[in-house]
């Protein structure tokens, strides 16, 4: 509650991913707009993706704690280039397990952020176990911060939406992208957070084409008046819960 002059406490933003680079790909974008705004933005990274999504460091032949160490400077460098905090879990993938323990200590950073909104994977993903691990932890993270009862430090929390952010392969993943999210205005920070990510080098191309193709989209689905730039980006979202609203727009 903001008393007299008191300044309003800024909106909050919770991005729960299972690897170090998952929040850079497929919501930098949403990030770097959040804390462009003076929003707050909390990383809850599960996993460094030491094991399954750092094939160039195996090759060069580094040992796991060096393959740690190397995606955990990445993802802090990423974070701070988009404006956001990071918390590394180092629960271990490939694969990340769905505990009591984690859902747990996700329950303590949603008390902590009291976020606005959540950010995280959708719940399929045939391609990749951990994505779907992590977005059961969130929901059921979200849903128990929330009940007074429960036995974890903080003040309880409300309902905050949720956006499912776009998988690798959406079509296999049951994506449907029912929100674009116009980045255009912050591209080029994000273009520098991927480039933070030199252990994943191969998708820094792929997720700067789709980041255009989403902005046709977007294109498309505002109306050809809007005065939008030529060379428009955005993210895709899906929203596993229904929108509230006192107004349809």
């Amino acid at each position: 509650m903001t008393h007299g002059n008191a300044p309003a406490t800024p909106r909050s933003t919770l991005v729960i991913t299972a690897h170090a680079g998952d929040f850079v790909w497929r919501a930098g974008g949403a990030i770097a707009l959040a804390a462009s705004r003076g929003e707050k933005v909390t990383i809850a990274c599960l996993t460094f993706g030491e094991r399954g999504e750092s094939a160039k460091a195996w090759r060069e032949g580094k040992s796991l704690e060096e393959i740690k160490g190397i995606r955990r400077e990445e993802a802090e460098k990423a974070a701070a280039t988009l404006g956001a905090e990071v918390v590394f879990f180092d629960a271990g993938d490939y694969p990340l397990l769905a505990t009591p323990e984690l859902t747990d200590r996700l329950v303590a950073v949603h008390r902590q952020a009291q976020p606005d909104v959540v950010l995280t994977h959708p719940l399929d993903d045939p391609y990749n176990g951990d994505h779907p691990a992590a977005a059961r932890m969130a929901l059921d993270a979200r849903v128990l911060a929330q009940a007074i009862g429960y036995p974890a430090p903080g003040e309880i929390t409300g309902a905050p939406p949720v956006f499912f952010f776009e998988p690798h392969q959406p079509e296999m993943c049951g994506f449907k992208p029912e929100v674009l999210l116009d980045i255009t205005e912050v591209w080029e920070t994000k273009r520098k957070a991927m480039e933070c990510l030199a252990a994943q080098q191969h998708l820094w191309d792929y997720y700067t084409d789709l980041g255009k193709r989403r902005g046709v989209q977007l294109k498309r689905n505002a109306g050809p008046n809007l005065g939008l730039p030529h060379a428009t980006y955005a993210e895709a979202y899906m929203r596993p819960y229904p929108q509230v609203t006192g107004e349809l727009a």
